[in-house]
């Protein structure tokens, strides 16, 4: 892969790793409810999730998905509910989580296993492996694209858990913590809309 097309694609990986999405959105979430600490495993089970997706549509996956739609179309509504799930339990929440409260962030599995009924999981993977896949050197080129994505992933997801790590002390305050819980799972819940159309 020629370097321009190696940094096209760190770039596209990071900027699709950074935006907003259902992700990120959760994360930024765990960091304010649960502190950095605790949101590790989630990160990680993102990392390591959407990585084995990724490279599952580059190694044939994508082509089940355009060869049979319906098998597509159900794994975003089993995603959109999931999410919708997830959005409540943030909603409902009512207080920063400590060990002893019974509540717990999202497991490294549970993060893993999401990646393959997020919808936009789905379209970075398939987006990135249709134009960053060279066919004459097809599994160097699908490597390069998981390195890339590896390389990226971690840091560009931790920021949004920094993020909400770092609002924990101003939402600490019940009725502020509230509104931000709500406002998380709404936009949440929007993160659906372009994904579900």
């Amino acid at each position: 892969m020629p370097l321009n097309t190696f940094l096209a694609l760190l770039l596209f990986a990071f900027t699709t790793s950074i935006t907003p999405g259902p992700n990120n959105m959760m994360l930024f979430a765990s960091g304010v409810n649960f502190g950095f600490r605790r949101t590790i495993p989630h990160m990680l089970g993102i990392g390591v999730g959407f990585l084995s997706l990724l490279l599952g549509v580059g190694l044939g996956l994508g082509a089940v998905l355009h060869t049979v739609p319906v098998l597509y179309t159900g794994l975003k509504f089993a995603g959109g509910a999931y999410l919708v799930w997830i959005a409540w339990k943030i909603a409902t929440s009512r207080s920063l989580s400590e060990k002893e409260s019974g509540v717990e962030p999202m497991s490294f599995l549970s993060a893993a296993a999401f990646q393959w009924v997020n919808a936009k999981a789905w379209v970075m993977a398939v987006t990135a492996m249709a134009t960053y896949t060279n066919p004459q050197l097809y599994l160097i080129s699908v490597l390069l694209v998981g390195f890339a994505f590896a390389a990226v992933n971690i840091p560009s997801v931790s920021t949004w858990a920094g993020f909400g790590s770092a609002l924990r002390d101003w939402l600490s305050d019940p009725v502020r913590l509230k509104w931000f819980n709500i406002t998380m799972a709404v936009l949440l819940v929007l993160s659906l809309w372009p994904m579900l159309k």
